[in-house]
């Protein structure tokens, strides 16, 4: 890796979200999420368990800082928990809940690491999913009062601030397959749950904008890149299609101010009912674009359909490990969107079936899977990308939505019956490669 030489100034971070490790859902004032309900729900979570405990990370955030600053990062990517501060979604803020906000960039200031925030990671409110959801477009108004909340308060201490994370996953796992909270299976549905997305987003960055503050405003989407399995003409046209589904889908309103031609032919009368005006507001100028990368798309129209190679194996999720199509991906945004701001890796990472043996949890797989994919960034920054930070996805074990506690993403292990914290390896491998970073192979 001493090859491999990034920016002086390039940030490294890790990432979080509230649901996934803050537990404490029933206190300090904090209201009922989408998720609680959806956790309470017999079947939703395959190993039946919920988000009260995970990490405790509500009253161990002090430790979990130290682990960082030891770590030698530069910066902390995690999502405020809308119902902690806004209870119903509406009305009344929860000084309890900002309280606590407040403490955890207390303790980032004083290791010197950044904050980086994101206003929704999919813990909506219950409160406005029994008024509709996102499926109402009034959701999107009360996301902006929201949105304009936090920036009034934490606007000018933190380092950025997205609107979503993932709004692809919001609107189609969550209201087209079923698999995430709330739980729908209706496409129309979903694709104008997508479009109240954008709109909030549009909405939530005008409304940080007038507040004057110093923080970088952006969106985090999760892509791919689109491989067709042969040349024939069905797959490079389901190839092209998965990828305005999944990339274009949200990049086309932000940046060109429309959605993706071949997508809405396909959706025909489930296609998102747009007012005018609405792609105005959708593509309000941003400062940065925080991408999440897991893996690429393949596709293959035949019967049964032919399988990628899976050549570097696949993570404890099944998905393909496949480094190359985080280049592929990210030069293929650049040049399909002329106007694209600087990009953050908002995430990138994979689940491992982690084990400590003796004092210590032996990951190879994972440092093994971070060399590849930074090499692989690095290829695209080399390309002419503009990447200005990395945020490992995660720093802790945690609830991985509809797997429950059964998949473990972190570069630290958390033992849920015990809480003790664990470096993983490939915590100790990335400490070290940051930290070379920083002594300067800069020549």
């Amino acid at each position: 890796m001493s090859s491999l030489v990034f920016p002086r100034d390039f940030v490294w971070g890790v990432a979080t979200s509230s649901f996934q490790i803050e537990g404490a859902t029933t206190e300090g004032g904090r209201g009922a999420s989408i998720w609680d309900t959806f956790c309470a729900t017999p079947g939703k979570i395959i190993d039946g368990t919920d988000g009260t405990v995970v990490c405790d990370h509500y009253h161990r955030y002090k430790e979990d800082v130290a682990i960082m600053a030891d770590l030698g990062l530069d910066a902390y990517r995690f999502s405020i928990a809308w119902p902690r501060v806004q209870p119903a979604g509406s009305g009344a803020w929860n000084e309890e809940g900002f309280k606590f906000y407040e403490n955890l960039l207390d303790e980032l200031d004083a290791k010197g690491l950044k904050a980086h925030v994101t206003l929704y990671h999919w813990d909506l409110p219950q409160a406005l999913q029994d008024l509709g959801g996102w499926g109402n477009r009034e959701t999107a108004y009360r996301f902006a009062e929201y949105a304009a909340e936090v920036g009034r308060r934490f606007g000018n201490r933190v380092a950025s601030i997205a609107t979503h994370n993932e709004p692809w996953c919001t609107a189609y796992l969550g209201n087209f397959h079923g698999r995430f909270a709330p739980g729908f299976t209706d496409i129309a549905l979903a694709n104008q749950v997508s479009h109240h997305l954008l709109l909030s987003h549009g909405l939530g960055i005008k409304a940080l904008r007038e507040l004057g503050i110093s923080a970088q405003l952006g969106i985090v989407l999760n892509q791919s890149d689109a491989d067709p399995a042969t040349d024939s003409a069905a797959d490079k046209r389901q190839a092209q299609l998965e990828y305005e589904n999944f990339t274009g889908w949200f990049m086309d309103p932000i940046f060109k101010g429309h959605y993706p031609p071949l997508a809405l032919e396909v959706y025909g009368d489930a296609a998102p009912k747009v007012e005018p005006g609405d792609f105005e507001i959708i593509g309000q100028k941003i400062d940065f674009l925080g991408v999440n990368y897991y893996f690429r798309a393949w596709c293959s129209t035949q019967n049964p359909p032919i399988e990628p190679p899976r050549a570097l194996g696949i993570t404890d999720m099944g998905w393909e490990i496949y480094p190359k199509g985080l280049t592929d991906l990210l030069v293929r945004i650049n040049r399909e969107y002329p106007n694209l701001p600087p990009i953050l890796i908002t995430e990138n990472g994979m689940a491992n079936p982690d084990r400590v043996e003796d004092g210590a949890v032996h990951d190879p797989q994972r440092s093994q899977f971070l060399q590849q994919h930074l090499s692989a960034l690095k290829d695209a920054m080399d390309q002419g990308v503009d990447v200005r930070g990395y945020f490992e996805w995660s720093l802790l074990d945690n609830f991985e939505w509809d797997s429950g506690l059964s998949k473990r993403f972190g570069i630290v292990h958390v033992d849920y019956d015990t809480q003790k914290r664990t470096l993983k390896d490939s915590a100790h491998w990335y400490r070290e490669f940051v930290s070379q970073q920083k002594r300067g192979n800069h020549g």
